[in-house]
């Protein structure tokens, strides 16, 4: 970002935020006792967030660590109050327990402006929500997965093939880049039902487009902060998230596909396939009918979801795994016995059976989760129990949002110890550590991720195939040791993730 862009941009926010200040009415978070984050402090450090002097990893830790005691921080985004919840306990009684009171995620774009984005699963509140949740559950079932899991393999397998090819030029990869390859196509096979090959052909438009979906730098994140937090303003503006190109796309792919599928009877175990089949119900059904475009619009939500998350997932797993080498020596001889026992080609359950490979995922996971934090909106008043001993009951009101820090929480020596080190070793044995309420990498209750699943499959099949055929340690470009990016929104490390690949001798 060059400086002219720095200054517009911060200044834009900045009015934006000063606009908000003024016309807002203070939530007094300090008459029930509660510790708070006051409002010229939240604004300074989202302005820094905004400016990349700041990661948003470390913008949430402030707020996290402001009061150690506390149940729960209350602050401020723009003019709303927000409630950020510590207590793991308390946690998991809102999420699950008062589940209704919680139902919703906040709003996100306008229907009207941005159909594919607004009509999707995780942006949907109530009733809707439910009716896409319980029609879309059924895509991610052990038996789907199973049914998914080759389709997986072979795109692990030919990325693992195309990168032993390339290693003969060059063993020095940006692992962020080569592994959004493979998410990439992954998705794009098991919920599109689309082939294509991303390393071989690094310019296909699903990859492409993809990506461009995906970014929220410079103007996009603008965008992306006015449509979170001023709907209205988002509306007023006409603001949209992804662009023409983008809609056309994706909502030709499921058109074509459906009318494909349609005409030369095809029938595939994915997330299409499933929405096909709300067509030409039976007079009565209870089951939403679903449009090509609010199809696309589920799908496109997956895909969004999973690009970017699972590839910046093992981004962090695999530079954990090359700086371990102890555990990718372990993990090497745990993917050796399976396929020496298999014959070189090992099943769904020979892979889901292979206990360090699923410790590496679930520290990674602990470690880096699927977000820095979720949210959800208070659909019906609640009472929170007094935030540190001697304050107050703080009655959480409808439309206030809550914001669970899964990356704060996963962090706290109370409940990790040492847990700033990478040591797969808590999730083996009794996997304490993964029934804890501490441990939420993709959320938790009704609303946690529907495609968690997926994308712990995807992950282990990916370090099944490279490291069987790979060894893996970080290259020279990789700055050690590592630290969060502060000049990127999204969570990356700095100076982007780089890996030396090599053959493994004797393979």
């Amino acid at each position: 970002m060059d400086i002219s862009w720095t200054i517009i941009l911060g200044s834009i926010i900045g009015l934006l935020f000063l606009l908000n200040y003024i016309l807002s009415r203070e939530r007094n978070f300090a008459k029930y006792g509660m510790p708070f984050v006051p409002k010229h402090s939240i604004f300074y450090d989202i302005i820094q967030v905004l400016l990349k002097r700041l990661s948003i990893v470390n913008q949430t830790l402030k707020v996290y660590w402001h009061d150690d005691a506390a149940k729960y921080i209350g602050y401020y985004e723009f003019s709303k109050p927000v409630i950020m919840i510590r207590d793991p306990e308390l946690l998991k009684s809102i999420t699950v327990k008062n589940f209704e009171h919680f139902v919703d995620h906040r709003s996100f774009g306008d229907p009207e402006i941005e159909p594919l984005f607004s009509n999707n699963l995780f942006v949907l509140k109530g009733d809707k929500w439910r009716e896409i949740r319980t029609l879309l559950t059924p895509a991610f079932t052990s038996a789907k997965m199973r049914a998914m899991f080759k389709l997986m393999s072979e795109c692990a397998n030919n990325f693992t093939e195309s990168l032993l090819e390339q290693i003969q030029k060059t063993n020095e990869f940006n692992s962020k880049d080569i592994f959004s390859r493979y998410t990439n196509d992954t998705i794009a096979t098991c919920a599109f039902g689309v082939a294509v090959d991303s390393m071989k052909k690094p310019k296909n438009d699903f990859y492409v487009l993809g990506r461009k979906a995906t970014n929220f730098e410079g103007i996009q994140m603008l965008k992306f902060i006015i449509t979170m937090s001023s709907p209205k303003l988002a509306k007023f503006l006409r603001l949209k998230l992804f662009n023409k190109e983008v809609d056309s796309f994706f909502l030709k792919l499921v058109r074509d596909t459906i009318t494909t599928r349609d005409e030369k009877g095809i029938h595939r175990p994915d997330m299409i396939q499933l929405m096909m089949e709300t067509r030409n119900q039976e007079p009565g059904s209870k089951k939403p009918e679903l449009s090509i475009e609010k199809m696309t619009s589920q799908a496109f939500i997956f895909f969004f979801a999973g690009f970017d998350t699972t590839s910046t997932l093992m981004s962090f797993a695999a530079h954990e795994i090359a700086v371990n080498t102890e555990v990718q020596k372990r993990l090497q001889g745990e993917i050796d016995e399976v396929l020496e026992r298999s014959d070189g080609d090992p099943s769904y359950e020979a892979i889901n059976a292979m206990q360090y490979l699923e410790a590496v995922v679930y520290e990674a996971l602990r470690l880096y989760p699927a977000a820095v934090a979720v949210d959800r909106v208070c659909t019906k008043d609640f009472e929170l129990p007094p935030a540190v001993p001697g304050a107050k009951p703080y009655m959480v009101k409808e439309g206030d949002a809550l914001i669970l820090p899964m990356w704060a929480v996963h962090r706290n020596p109370q409940y990790f110890p040492d847990p700033e080190k990478f040591d797969p070793e808590r999730f083996l044995g009794d996997k304490e550590a993964l029934h804890s309420p501490a441990y939420f990498p993709f959320g938790v209750g009704p609303r946690m991720c529907i495609g968690n699943r997926f994308a712990i499959l995807e992950t282990k099949v990916l370090f099944f195939h490279l490291l069987a055929k790979c060894t893996i340690k970080p290259a020279k470009k990789m700055k050690l040791p590592m630290k969060i990016s502060s000049s990127s929104v999204a969570v990356t490390a700095e100076g982007g993730f780089w890996l030396e690949i090599l053959a493994r001798k004797g393979v």
